[in-house]
């Protein structure tokens, strides 16, 4: 859990950072969320960063279960941006204990989705 800790953190530093090559990073190539799959996250973040001159993230991990290997993370959290040109702070996203499920690859966590 603590491993997945600091990657959650150093992923929602590169996210407030703006940088989406870094968060796509720490995404599985084969990223699947319902409809949502890795190029579709990469034109969200796209957009995201777009529309808010900041944003924040603020994630809290409720639960990990480790299944052969694969770990079910259910967290909790807010995305919020400080929209561009307007200054007005908005609630972009948030969750209460939604699944999400990363696995190692080449040595790090990456996030495959409970879809994959």
């Amino acid at each position: 859990m603590r491993e997945l800790r600091q990657a959650l953190a150093a992923a929602t530093l590169r996210f407030q950072a703006m940088d989406s090559t870094g968060v796509l990073a720490d995404v599985s190539e084969r990223y699947r969320n319902g409809p949502i799959t890795k190029a579709s996250l990469r034109e969200h973040l796209l957009t995201l960063f777009a529309l808010y001159d900041t944003v924040r993230a603020r994630v809290r991990l409720d639960e990990v279960w480790m299944v052969d290997g694969v770990a079910w993370v259910y967290s909790t959290g807010e995305i919020s941006g400080r929209l561009r040109g307007l200054g007005a702070w908005t609630t972009v996203l948030s969750w209460t204990r939604e699944p999400e499920v990363a696995q190692r690859e080449g040595g790090a966590w990456k996030l495959i989705g409970p879809g994959a």
